[in-house]
């Protein structure tokens, strides 16, 4: 698997646990999240990729979650299950301020972390609202 999907997968576990456990600090959240991988050892880059995800999404969270309310056709974000809600987030973090990384990989990368951590609802949900932003958000 390669550094930048490993690097989503502990910033989506970190995220949850960061709204599980607010007291919780992003480096002990993401050292939960590295902790309880079955990874021999931490490529340096997925490290570094999900720290930058970890707090990007946490220092722009509230305009990352009103993008999802707007957004969202019939769902208000305390409606939706925690691992969606922290998918999306992440993809709207990327779509919003990473222009390094294409709309179809952002897209693509969520989608798969609905289906390996969500629901059979959830890649259809973020593949949806993810392109509904994305288009709004004029990401090429």
């Amino acid at each position: 698997m390669g550094a930048r999907r490993t690097g989503r997968e502990r910033a989506l576990q970190a995220l949850y646990q960061l709204e599980m456990a607010t007291s919780t600090t992003v480096a002990e959240a993401l050292e939960s999240a590295w902790s309880a991988s079955e990874e021999p050892k931490r490529d340096p880059d997925a490290v570094k990729f999900a720290r930058e995800l970890v707090e990007g999404v946490q220092s722009h969270r509230e305009e990352i979650d009103q993008l999802i309310e707007r957004h969202s056709h019939n769902w208000r974000l305390d409606r939706m299950s925690r691992i969606d809600r922290n998918v999306l987030r992440l993809g709207i973090f990327e779509l919003k301020y990473r222009p390094d990384i294409p709309r179809k990989v952002t897209i693509n990368e969520a989608v798969e972390l609905g289906k390996n951590f969500g629901t059979e609802e959830s890649s259809a949900f973020v593949n949806g609202l993810l392109d509904r932003v994305a288009v709004a958000l004029n990401k090429p």
